[in-house]
């Protein structure tokens, strides 16, 4: 009986080798793990993102309802046709990433590489505009608590505009690199995920600030 258990003991690693000669069932499971353990800490990080936007959310609304007379001298509110035409670009850009991180899904890296080029085209245009608004404004950051709340607000979501189009740049550049997304993208789908993060963000900011005049 000892000599049968011992030669089943010794069989085991054997059976075991031939199942996985190459380990990839191992190495796959912790690439596996690896990504869900990323992307459930980058989502931390966008709740953590998530909970300071709205604490200067609910300090805008709090000082505007306190405060009825709060424009800066000579303002009579703010011009809303050129930021809707930028949200609107902005917004797009969140279906455009979509399409382009199905497509490096299906392997198709060029189409994946064109609509990521256009994601970062549409970001880097409302990020043009937005400095272009702020140049025709009529009043600076220290024109007063409105004035510090607009830039600081605006500038913030611009921050992470930005921050985002270094994403997409980094995560194209890893595109070119051959092979590169053949064990999964991740990054990808992380960069995605917060440019989604930036949209949602910006469509509170402008109903807050420009919609609520």
């Amino acid at each position: 009986m000892d000599s049968s258990i011992t030669s089943d003991q010794s069989a085991q690693p054997v059976l075991a080798i031939a199942n996985n000669p190459h380990g990839h069932e191992n190495h796959g499971s912790e690439e596996h793990d690896h990504a869900g353990n990323s992307m459930f800490g980058f989502i931390v990080f966008l709740l953590s993102e998530s909970v300071i936007f709205l604490s200067f959310f609910a300090g805008y609304a709090m000082i505007k309802l306190t405060t009825p007379d709060w424009l800066p001298p000579g303002v009579e509110g703010l011009d809303v046709n050129a930021p809707t035409i930028n949200t609107i670009v902005l917004v797009s850009s969140s279906f455009v990433i979509y399409f382009a991180e199905r497509a490096l899904k299906q392997n198709k890296l060029i189409q994946f590489r064109l609509l990521w080029l256009l994601t970062m085209g549409m970001g880097t245009y409302f990020l043009v505009g937005q400095a272009i608004e702020w140049s025709e404004l009529q009043f600076g950051l220290t024109s007063g608590v409105y004035g510090g709340l607009f830039y600081l607000l605006t500038g913030f979501h611009g921050l992470h505009v930005l921050i985002g189009i270094l994403l997409q740049g980094v995560m194209l550049g890893r595109s070119l690199i051959p092979n590169n997304y053949a064990g999964g993208h991740v990054g990808v789908d992380e960069t995605s995920l917060f440019w989604h993060f930036v949209d949602v963000i910006w469509i509170v900011l402008f109903c807050l600030i420009y919609l609520w005049q």
